[in-house]
Order: C-alpha cells, then sequence, then structure tokens
C-alpha cells in the first residue's frame, strides 16, 4: 500500500507541461507492464493509462539509489516476468524474477544480468535464458527454471574476449538465437523453442568481416547479413533445418547509402526501418508475393523508437526528432496504409524548420548534416549554433527528443547534427571509411561541415559551439587542436581523449574489443603512428582553445578518469604558456572538468548535468539565460 500511494502521489503533482518518455513498456497477453514511480506494474491494456493497476514489485527493496527498470521480459504464459533494474550512477544491472500470483513475489535475483530472455520447455516449464556481464564483458550464458523444479547452470561460454553474447528471441518465440559479436563479425546459434534444453545448433561459424542477424517464420530463416558484394546488409533466407551460408538465398537488397535500423517479422510480412540518405523510410515486404511498398516518412522525423508488439495486424512505431516528442505511428496490413495518432498537433512543427543539408569533404565525399532553428530566425549570422558530433563504431548520431534541445530553438540557437564517416547513417562502408587508418577522414568531415553551415549564413565562429560524448570527444577534441579557430566553446561528456594510451593499455575492458575501431598501436607500428596523428591528448599545443566543459564520471569504466584527468592539465598548460607568450591583455579560454560520482558512462537525464552545460554555453558566449532556464522548467523537474 505504501508503494501503491508513492505512485498514486506521482501522478497527481507530475507538472502537466513536463514530458513523459516512457522507457521500458511490455504487452504480454491481456497486460501491460511497465514502470511507474517506484515500482514494477501492470494494468489491462486498454487501462495503462488509468489508475488501475497492479504493484508487482517495490524497487526499494533492492536498496538501491533511485533505480529504474532497464529491460522487461514476461514468461509465455505470465506466470513469471523478470525485469532488469539499474540505477543512474552505475552500469551494473540486478534481474529480478516476480511470481505472479494472486500476492506477487519476488522468486529470484541474479547479479550482472546484460540480456535475458524466456521460454518454454517440453514439460510447460519456464525457462529464463540470460547472459552474465563482468567488466563490462559479456561472455557467458546462463539458463535457469523456479518453483519446485529450479535449476541454474552455465551451459555457453564466449573464449575469445574480443567478442561479447547477447540473447534474442524470434519475433515468434520459435528460436532463442545466441549472438556472438564484435565489431565486424559475427556468429549465431540457435536454441530451439520447443526443446531448449536441446544443444544450440550453429547457423553459421564466424567469418570475418561477416554479420548477420536472424529472424523466423514458417520454417525459414530470414538473415540480415553483409555477406557478399557490396558489403552492405541485404536480407537472405534460407530452410531453417539447412542453415549454412552456402544455403542462403539473396530475397532483398538495400539501396546504396542506406542504413538499416531494425527489422520485424510477422505472420505474412517483413517490415524494414530504414534510413536512406538522412531521411527515414519503412519498407514493408509482403512474403506471399514477396511485393514491396516502401514509405517515405515526415522529413522532420530524425529516429525510430520501436514498439514491443504482438498484433500480427499491425506494425506499430514512433517517430521523434531531437525537439519534437515521439509521435506514434502504424502501418495497416489489411488496409497497406500508414496512420498517424491524431489530436493536438505540437506548435514545434510551425515555429522551427528542419534542414536537409550536405558538406563537401576534401576528398569530395558529401556529408549529411541536419540543421533546426526557428521559423521566423532572422540574420541567422548571428545566431548561436551549437553542433553535434559522434563519428564511431558505425553508430548513428543520438536524434532522439531531448528537452532542452528544443528550449534552445525556441531560444534562437541553430543546432546542426553532423553525420561524419565513422558513423553508421549512410551505411557499413560509411563506418569503414571512418575506422582504423581512415579515422582522419571523420575529422576532415566536422571541418568541412562547420565551414559549410558558416558559409551558407548559419552564425560564425564567435558564437558556434560543440558538442560530444564518448568517442565523439575523440573528433571534438582533434579539431580542438585542429581548427580551434572554427569554435567558441566545447561541452563534452565522458569523452575519449586519450586514444593511444587507452588502447596501449589491455587491462581495461574494452580495449581487445576496441581494436576493431581504433587499430593496435601496442603491435602494430602504423596503427600507433597514425593514432599519434589525431589523438586529442597527443596533439596538444601551446595555442588558442576554445572553452571547454567536461563532464566525468568518477568510476567509469568505459572512459577511465584518469586520461580526462591527464587531457585536462595538459591542455592547462598549453594555455598558459600561450597566455605568457601573447602577453597582457590575452583572454585565456575557460577549461572546466566536473567529476561527477558514480560510475554510468552517460546520464541522458541529468538535470544537474544539462543546467551546468548550458549555463556554460551561455556565459561563454555573453547570452542571457534567464528565459531558457525559466523554459527549462517547463520540461524538467529540478
Amino acid at each position: 500500500m505504501d508503494a501503491f500511494e508513492k505512485v498514486r502521489t506521482k501522478l497527481e503533482t507530475q507538472p502537466q507541461e513536463e514530458y513523459e518518455i516512457i522507457n521500458v513498456e511490455v504487452k504480454h497477453g491481456g497486460f501491460v507492464y511497465y514502470q511507474e514511480g517506484c515500482c514494477l506494474v501492470r494494468s489491462k491494456d486498454e487501462e495503462a493509462d488509468n489508475d488501475n493497476y497492479e504493484v508487482l514489485f517495490n524497487l526499494e527493496e533492492l536498496k538501491l539509489d533511485q533505480p529504474f527498470i532497464d529491460c522487461i521480459r514476461v514468461a509465455p504464459d505470465e506466470k513469471y516476468v523478470a525485469a532488469k533494474i539499474r540505477t543512474e550512477d552505475s552500469e551494473a544491472s540486478t534481474c529480478v524474477i516476480i511470481k505472479l500470483s494472486d500476492q506477487p513475489v519476488m522468486e529470484a535475483s541474479f547479479p550482472n544480468v546484460s540480456s535475458f530472455e524466456w521460454v518454454k520447455d517440453e514439460e510447460d516449464e519456464d525457462v529464463l535464458f540470460y547472459t552474465f556481464q563482468r567488466n563490462l564483458r559479456c561472455h557467458d550464458v546462463y539458463r535457469a527454471t523456479f518453483g519446485d523444479n529450479k535449476r541454474n547452470e552455465r551451459f555457453y561460454t564466449e573464449k575469445d574476449p574480443s567478442y561479447f553474447v547477447f540473447l534474442y528471441l524470434t519475433k515468434d518465440s520459435r528460436f532463442l538465437t545466441i549472438n556472438i559479436m564484435n565489431k565486424t563479425t559475427s556468429e549465431v546459434w540457435l536454441i530451439d523453442g520447443l526443446s531448449p534444453w536441446d544443444p544450440p545448433v550453429l547457423i553459421q561459424k564466424r567469418i570475418h568481416g561477416v554479420l548477420y542477424y536472424v529472424e523466423h517464420r514458417d520454417d525459414e530463416l530470414y538473415i540480415l547479413t553483409n555477406v557478399g558484394e557490396p558489403t552492405e546488409f541485404k536480407l537472405m533466407r534460407t530452410a531453417a533445418d539447412t542453415p549454412a551460408i552456402m544455403n542462403w538465398d539473396l530475397f532483398f537488397t538495400m539501396k546504396r547509402n542506406t542504413k538499416v535500423i531494425d527489422l520485424d517479422m510477422f505472420k505474412d510480412h517483413c517490415v524494414l526501418f530504414l534510413k536512406h540518405s538522412n531521411l527515414l523510410y519503412v519498407n514493408v515486404i509482403g512474403l506471399a508475393d514477396d511485393s514491396v511498398r516502401s514509405l517515405k516518412l515526415p522529413p522532420w522525423a530524425c529516429g525510430f523508437i520501436m514498439d514491443t508488439n504482438s498484433d500480427p495486424k499491425n506494425c506499430p512505431f514512433q517517430l521523434c526528432s531531437p525537439i519534437r516528442p515521439p509521435k506514434y505511428y502504424t502501418y495497416k496490413f489489411a488496409e497497406g496504409k500508414l496512420f498517424e495518432e491524431t489530436g493536438h498537433e505540437d506548435p514545434i512543427t510551425k515555429t522551427s524548420r528542419v534542414l536537409r543539408l550536405e558538406a563537401k569533404s576534401k576528398d569530395g565525399k558529401l556529408v549529411p548534416m541536419t540543421v533546426f532553428h526557428k521559423t521566423d530566425s532572422e540574420d541567422l549570422q548571428k545566431k548561436p549554433l551549437l553542433i553535434h558530433v559522434y563519428g564511431a563504431y558505425g553508430m548513428d548520431l543520438k536524434m532522439n527528443f531531448r528537452p532542452e534541445r528544443r528550449v534552445l530553438v525556441d531560444d534562437g540557437w541553430i543546432l546542426a547534427y553532423c553525420h561524419v564517416r565513422g558513423g553508421g547513417e549512410l551505411g557499413l562502408q560509411w563506418h569503414a571509411d571512418g575506422r582504423l587508418t581512415k579515422k582522419l577522414n571523420g575529422l576532415a568531415d566536422l571541418e568541412a561541415c562547420i565551414k559549410t553551415l558558416h558559409g551558407q549564413g548559419f552564425s560564425q565562429p564567435s558564437l558556434t559551439t560543440l558538442t560530444a560524448f564518448s568517442a565523439g570527444g575523440v573528433l571534438a577534441g582533434a579539431l580542438c587542436n585542429s581548427n580551434p579557430e572554427l569554435l567558441r566553446a566545447v561541452t563534452l561528456e565522458a569523452p575519449f581523449l586519450d586514444v593511444l594510451n587507452t588502447m596501449m593499455d589491455t587491462t581495461l575492458p574494452l580495449t581487445l574489443e576496441e581494436l576493431e575501431e581504433w587499430g593496435n598501436p601496442s603491435s602494430d607500428e602504423k596503427h600507433k603512428n597514425y593514432i599519434k596523428r589525431y589523438c586529442p591528448y597527443q596533439n596538444i599545443k601551446p595555442q588558442h582553445y576554445p572553452s571547454v566543459h567536461i563532464t566525468a564520471y568518477e568510476n567509469d569504466e568505459r572512459v577511465p578518469l584518469k586520461g580526462i584527468v591527464s587531457y585536462t592539465e595538459k591542455l592547462k598548460e598549453a594555455i598558459s604558456e600561450h597566455a605568457k607568450d601573447t602577453g597582457e591583455g590575452y583572454q585565456a579560454p575557460n577549461i572546466i572538468l566536473d567529476i561527477q560520482p558514480g560510475g554510468n558512462h552517460v546520464i541522458e537525464d541529468s538535470h544537474k548535468k544539462i543546467t551546468a552545460q548550458i549555463k556554460f554555453l551561455y556565459e561563454e558566449l555573453g547570452l542571457d539565460s534567464t528565459s531558457v532556464f525559466e523554459d527549462l522548467k517547463k520540461y524538467l523537474k529540478f
């Protein structure tokens, strides 16, 4: 009852203007499972937005600081529900198993669980498969049963430390897939959902450079893979009982410059979520007649949010952008049409513009950019500009909705997202052209983007700022060394700045796993010399730098604090040396290192972090921040 009252109080006191982003929600049978306040709850599907719900578990029982649910999985017959619970200041997680009965009770809990899925065995018993994570490495797979016949056993261990393991249950629940991957290569084993205690079956032994992912329908495997030419993703299929690569038949190919974001399988359709030339598409493939329908989505849309859907007649999903909250869409197979959520239209659609631009890099490559600004902005050259960059691991720039980004646009800022090489926005080759000994392509792309924006009348160097997180700090830090005159201020979050020394330390959790991205400077002199050319820490020199605000985390396992502190100290020394040579009257840049407690690599929703970064940007550009913080209160609870 105490937990229920806390949830009710939260709902009643929540500001109406605040955007509520539901992170985890699972529909199973006639129920919806989700987090409300400090509780795991479930409600009848049609009553998910009402107060009529059942509290299954109070997260406060785990004695964690501000816990939240990261993932939910419901057993096939709803006898059990498993939930992975984390805190904001750590990546460590706990998986709790709740027995669903008249009075739900916690049956078991497992520490350090990464991925997990339920299947049902021949005896009608629920079996939980889960992976165990140690020092950010996920190599072990376990299976467990509960109730009167408790079992918990490890049945697979990956020996290669450069690979990690995750589990995925095919959409029809027929097979559990054990996916063993590094950055460029994968291998998949199948667990028969009807016989989960049988040994797993290998689909195809790992081949260096070949990635593949598996879905299932009607005794056929649908395989998304980059095998063959061109080395971009394509869809293949084969009979489930002959899964090896020599039996894969080409089924569907993607256009050039296409990123495959996700795939969803239905009874009679396969749906591909795509990004082509920086615009979003949905391709609906009819499996009965191999027909293809390509739907171009609204130009404002920058990202998909997938829905955990069990309805075979509809394919729901959400679209969002950095300044626009998620909006629901549903493709209905019977009608062959896409339907959008009706209701109040967000005013941002009339007050802002989204532009798709391109910059020409020095080798002639066209680099896409996404730009947002107010529709009624006059003299854009005098407006502040915030540039976003990442450019690593084949991952796209995050384009999900962030309330603080919306507030900046409302306050007259221009936002520019630069989709440079090393990221994945234009497919696998776009990543390949920006990793290892091609990492400098990403830096050239970023420079070209900023110069193009200035050349087209978007802001000017004295009003230009740059933000990056994690591996995006490599390009941001490199730009500060090579072209500091393009920027006024930079904000970095958990930035990777000391590439060379980090990649030479094989005792760190991720060094071996990331050799495919950065190279091996310990054994390859070519890689070592190339990293020296762009590594932010290695290339600091006495010169004028933009002001820099760095947010770091005390126990960050992914980006060691030591490297960030060393970078900050060396940068301050270089600035001090430059100031001595310049003489009196020189205005030195501000270098701020804000070390947060805890160990979570990136805490997106930290209001303290958001406030500190925005305050820094406004002060560096000499702007009045009064109205922006008043507007932020509408969206964020301080």
